[in-house]
């Protein structure tokens, strides 16, 4: 039987290069070079002690990861939420969405903000079904985000229950 276990970590760690890697492929499998102009994200950002960095291990195996960082001081930006594409429609991304909500209220935050990409309409459904509220037409085609004055990416907000168990 297969043992799924959270870990805390920093983006050059090697056992996670595999999922790191399989984001971003993803990333150009989606967008092309539609967000290549983008500068890079600064990895420290998701170092304590305002960030983080979490991956879910089975059989010590990386299998998903989900970060965050700090987006103002009541607030943490949730970024990197990704699972192996042959492990989706198992729950993994809501086990990893719950923990960095778990982890944020934790460390004293009390509002997650978050982006994605105007391709990603399974993350869309993930964030609209776990209380995150779209701060974009949802009822538009998603591709029109994409062109100016907008830049692809789709914003949402979620206010944490402190005291509360997390959903």
């Amino acid at each position: 039987m297969s043992e799924d276990v959270f870990i805390q970590t920093v983006p050059e760690d090697p056992l996670i290069a595999p999922v790191i890697a399989g984001l971003f492929g993803e990333y150009r499998d989606r967008y092309g070079e539609f967000f290549a102009n983008r500068p890079a994200e600064d990895d420290r950002a998701f170092s304590a002690p305002d960030g983080m960095l979490i991956v879910l291990l089975r059989n010590a195996e990386p299998i998903a990861m989900g970060a965050y960082k700090r987006y103002d001081p009541q607030t943490a930006e949730l970024k990197r939420i990704w699972t192996q594409r042959a492990l989706r429609r198992q729950g993994l991304a809501q086990k990893v969405l719950h923990e960095l909500e778990r982890r944020a209220v934790a460390h004293g935050y009390r509002r997650l903000f978050l982006t994605t990409g105007f391709r990603q309409p399974e993350a869309v459904g993930l964030y609209l079904s776990h209380g995150y509220q779209p701060l974009f037409d949802t009822r538009l085609d998603p591709e029109v985000y994409s062109r100016p004055p907008y830049d692809g990416r789709l914003p949402f907000t979620k206010t944490l229950k402190v005291g509360l168990p997390v959903s």
